[in-house]
């Protein structure tokens, strides 16, 4: 997993509550086995009208938001079923950091296994930033995990909290396996200890 310091990039807002995650990653994409390749489905019933072609109401599709690599949305981001897919999709489409004022649990916990930000702001400063992005073009956050703060050029500075287990898997990039896998010696000398065979 890539670790995740501090990321600056341009953002896409998605002026929404309640996104849910069938509308993240909708069903039938999940037949998948890998956790590659969902990017291209990603928000796929609004991305795109019924013959296929881009929807160009979309948020997504305005060409101002081409690159977007930070998410700002409304609240209860990630609502709905508890897939993980949803998490791959928004990663391999890009997305680093997802910023809102809520987001649902279990959601907000796959983020943190899957290499991707989820930052809570209250809600008059992600309403500051989709007038911020409305009036500018090309407007970019900087989302500085280290030192728990999102700015940007203009001056805007406010902190976040993160659970400090959590802060630090992300930073060094370590999923539960790899996390698990830094007490490897721990684990030997356990098994060792009571004569425990590792199943080959």
């Amino acid at each position: 997993m890539e670790p995740f310091t501090t990321h600056q990039g341009l953002v896409a807002t998605m002026d929404r509550s309640n996104v849910d995650t069938d509308q993240i990653i909708p069903k039938q994409f999940l037949k998948r086995i890998e956790r590659t390749g969902f990017g291209q489905f990603l928000f796929y019933d609004w991305r795109f009208n019924d013959d296929e072609t881009p929807n160009a109401e979309f948020e997504l599709n305005q060409p101002q938001f081409e690159g977007a690599t930070i998410l700002v949305a409304g609240r209860n981001f990630g609502s709905g079923s508890s897939r993980e897919h949803a998490v791959w999709a928004l990663a391999d489409y890009g997305f680093r950091a997802v910023l809102a004022p809520s987001f649902a649990d279990i959601f907000y916990n796959n983020c943190f296994k899957n290499g991707v930000l989820p930052v809570k702001l209250p809600e008059e400063t992600i309403q500051e930033i989709f007038s911020k992005v409305a009036e500018n073009p090309g407007y970019q956050l900087t989302v500085d995990l280290e030192n728990n703060v999102v700015t940007d050029s203009g001056g805007l500075s406010v902190a976040f909290e993160v659970e400090p287990a959590r802060r630090e898997r992300l930073l060094q990039g370590l999923d539960d396996i790899a996390a698990t896998l830094t007490h490897a010696d721990k684990i030997t000398a356990f098994e060792a200890q009571r004569g425990l065979t590792p199943v080959q």
